[in-house]
């Protein structure tokens, strides 16, 4: 989708009404789908966490951006992750954890990203992080300069392709809710993106689905 076309639909955007958890189970595994409906994590104090969904232009055409993290120890090493990270006590809020840790991870200043809105919540039990998205643009191309030791590399996603239902498929993959289980995915480059990944990116098609 061309840029300057979608910046026309970002007031809809920031009032469109989020689907949480009708899309996040889209892309759920159907071990998980049942606990998506509960808040029973709370009790368990979760850690918080903030990731940014950073939207730009490149060659005109709206991209979306992704990293693959590096292979070190923890839980979520060599997966296919929005930048972000841990809260910090020093943080103001987690719209800045989320500013701060897409400058730490990709190079990319808080002073050039527009957000636009938080989306929902998401609870991943195997790090026990409480994840709050934000949704952020960036008006001109940019230039990453990823973090050597957390990012492997930037994936450039384009929008259109996103939105593209034939991105989407099952593969057999062993998880910390079963062995042998069939999951929903995007492929991505060569990548699949599953998890709580795959969740916030299907709340993302499908609310920026319903304003076109």
């Amino acid at each position: 989708m061309d840029f300057s076309e979608f910046l026309k639909y970002i007031p809809k955007i920031e009032k469109e009404k989020l689907l949480s958890v009708e899309a996040h189970m889209k892309m759920a595994p159907l071990e998980r789908v049942s606990s998506l409906s509960t808040k029973d994590y709370l009790d368990k104090n979760p850690r918080k966490a903030a990731v940014m969904m950073l939207l730009y232009p490149k060659n005109k055409e709206t991209h979306l951006a992704l990293i693959v993290r590096n292979s070190y120890p923890g839980i979520h090493a060599s997966q296919i992750a929005f930048p972000g990270g841990k809260a910090e006590p020093t943080d103001l809020n987690l719209e800045f954890t989320a500013l701060r840790e897409t400058h730490e991870e990709i190079g990319i200043s808080p002073d050039v990203i527009q957000v636009i809105k938080p989306f929902s919540e998401l609870y991943i039990p195997p790090s026990n992080f409480l994840v709050s998205p934000f949704l952020g643009i960036v008006q001109e191309e940019v230039t990453f300069d990823p973090s050597p030791y957390e990012v492997k590399r930037v994936l450039e996603l384009p929008l259109r392709d996103l939105l593209d239902d034939r991105i989407i498929t099952q593969v057999v993959m062993s998880t910390s809710y079963a062995d042998n289980i069939s999951v929903p995915v995007f492929n991505v480059d060569k990548y699949v993106v599953w998890g709580a990944t795959a969740m916030m990116m299907s709340e993302l098609k499908e609310t920026i689905r319903k304003v076109l």
